[in-house]
């Protein structure tokens, strides 16, 4: 592998870690532990991995001489910087155990582990990938693993490697399915352990002991970077209002950090449009007022963050895309209609007629390329592709129509739009040293959890806003964190999603600022990644995590 000097300087980096796993550990439990919702539907699902203690690793302890063990690894889902250093902890902490433990990669995601496709990661593979991003080493994807036969199939390699635990590397959904897998192995007497790490560059898997999603502190300040380049661009020119769409489908806190890193003019929260029971037209009338206030005090130009799943958060739009997800599901007499229309326009009128009143008119009135997109191919689940719908580009279109409406009552507004996506920029970027910390004592963490018998849990470290030497690794049931959702038209066991609460103090500071923010030129431009240099540079978590952590 080709390197450039940051990669090879890069790679002398030694993660901080917390003092209690530097010599030896012992095991803390503490008491039995319930789901954070229908506490006996998840219990009855999960009669073998429900009820466990919370862990926590001190220092001290026995030095014990642990029997070798062979160990599976598995990323699944979309990428995320630090994934790396998950396994450069794991394989560390195993090797800390006994030298003779061998680590086995799943390669291209969780189908690897039904494939049968794998190879060792030896001590030559793990060091070309220390510190750095993506998910590379061994491939990632999103097979879920829910079918009997799936868990079976995993069995056999299992037996056949001599296997004796799995760490399953993903969010939500995957960390779900690492519970079921557990569950499934636990019931069976199969001898295998499951453990999970919890990964999302979304920051929506986390909870009072998962006090972060790796990859997210990377990923916001890569894209806080970008913003700012186009805040000062923006302030250097005085001619363009910028529409940036970031990631976070189910969430709003990377638009959130990435605001509060930034104090851009406008940015959209989808959880208080939903709470607020927001119209799209209204949205576009309170960014239109801020466009039009700021261009007549002469600031004809601006920053506006938008989150991908706004779309999905906007009530009268969740309406319209349920009744879509109806009218074109596979199967349907009306879907096999549609498909069959010859032009754009046909197909227009066909939606327009076929849908209710309410819908069929906010159908009616999006700009088309929009409207078309929200037809588009569904998902798998026969659901509309929410990160295929251009919503800064509706956003601009609806803002133009709103004030040539006001241009025509006589104010005068200046305005001229660029759009942008910041989504795969920062997916893969090399991990912050927060990030290069927190992922590699995850996975050491990891291997302790595997150590100690221990199944069915997510790899925990707790106190992070504190520097790395205080931290406290932990392990937390899955099945602590779960409650029943309406899947694919099935109630399921899922791990709850932790969405921004508007009543935390990451949201109220921001909501206190912003509408000065709005009219006034606030940027702030943070600059890139600080590798080397002061910890209070280089080593700050997010803003959201410090105020969370305001005591």
């Amino acid at each position: 592998m080709s390197k450039s000097i940051f990669q090879i300087e890069r790679a002398k980096y030694f993660p901080k870690m917390p003092k209690a796993l530097a010599g030896t550990v012992k095991i803390v439990e503490g008491g039995k532990t319930e789901s954070v919702a229908d506490q006996q539907e998840i219990g009855r699902l999960f009669p073998c991995t429900y009820g466990m203690p919370i862990i926590t690793f001190e220092a001290g302890g026995e030095n014990i001489k642990y029997p070798g063990l062979n160990v599976g690894v598995i990323l699944s889902g979309g990428q995320a910087p630090g994934g790396h250093n998950v396994i450069s902890g794991l394989f560390d902490g195993l090797k800390k155990l006994n030298p003779a433990n061998k680590l086995f990669g799943f390669l291209g995601g969780p189908i690897g582990l039904v494939d049968h496709k794998y190879i060792e990661l030896t001590s030559e593979i793990v060091e070309e990938y220390r510190n750095t991003g993506g998910f590379d080493i061994i491939g990632s994807g999103r097979t879920k693993l829910e079918k009997p036969a799936q868990f079976d199939k995993g069995v056999e390699i299992c037996k056949r490697l001599a296997i004796k635990a799995l760490v399953v590397i993903g969010g939500d959904d995957s960390n779900t399915n690492a519970c079921v897998l557990a569950e499934y192995y636990s019931q069976k007497e199969t001898g295998i352990q499951v453990i999970g790490c919890p990964k999302t560059i979304d920051g929506d898997l986390k909870n009072e002991m998962i006090e972060a999603s790796f990859g997210f502190d990377t990923a916001c300040k890569v894209y806080s970077e970008l913003i700012g380049n186009i805040m000062r661009d923006a302030n250097s020119a005085k001619k363009y209002w910028h529409f940036i769409k970031l990631m976070g489908r189910s969430a709003s806190h990377i638009g959130l950090e990435c605001a509060l890193q930034s104090q851009p003019n406008v940015c959209i929260i989808s959880e208080e449009v939903e709470e607020k029971k927001q119209t799209l037209e209204q949205i576009v009338h309170e960014i239109a007022d801020i466009v039009a206030r700021r261009s007549q005090n002469g600031e004809t130009f601006g920053v506006a963050l938008i989150p991908e799943g706004l779309i999905e958060f906007i009530p009268e739009m969740k309406i319209l895309i349920a009744e879509l997800n109806d009218m074109l599901a596979e199967g349907q007499e009306s879907a096999e209609t549609f498909q069959n229309l010859a032009t754009n326009a046909e197909k227009r009128d066909f939606v327009i007629d076929n849908l209710t009143f309410d819908s069929s008119t906010l159908y009616a009135s999006l700009p088309s390329g929009i409207a078309r997109q929200l037809t588009l191919d569904r998902d798998p689940h026969g659901n509309v592709q929410v990160s295929r719908i251009e919503t800064e580009k509706l956003l601009i279109e609806m803002v133009e129509k709103r004030l040539a409406g006001l241009i025509k009552s006589g104010i005068r507004v200046k305005f001229s739009s660029q759009n942008h996506f910041f989504g795969y920029e920062g997916r893969c970027a090399s991990p912050s040293n927060f990030d290069s910390d927190y992922c590699y004592s995850l996975g050491f963490v990891a291997s302790l959890l595997i150590a100690n018998g221990k199944t069915g849990y997510i790899a925990s470290v707790r106190n992070t806003t504190a520097p790395a030497i205080e931290w406290i690794p932990g392990g937390v049931p899955i099945t602590m964190m779960m409650n029943m959702e309406l899947r694919n038209g099935e109630m399921k066991p899922v791990i709850q999603k932790a969405l921004v609460d508007l009543n935390g103090t990451p949201f109220k500071t921001f909501a206190e600022k912003r509408e000065e923010w709005a009219i006034k030129t606030s940027f702030v431009y943070p600059g890139p990644i600080q590798y080397w240099g002061p910890a209070t540079v280089c080593d700050a978590p997010t803003k959201t995590l410090q105020l969370e952590k305001l005591k």
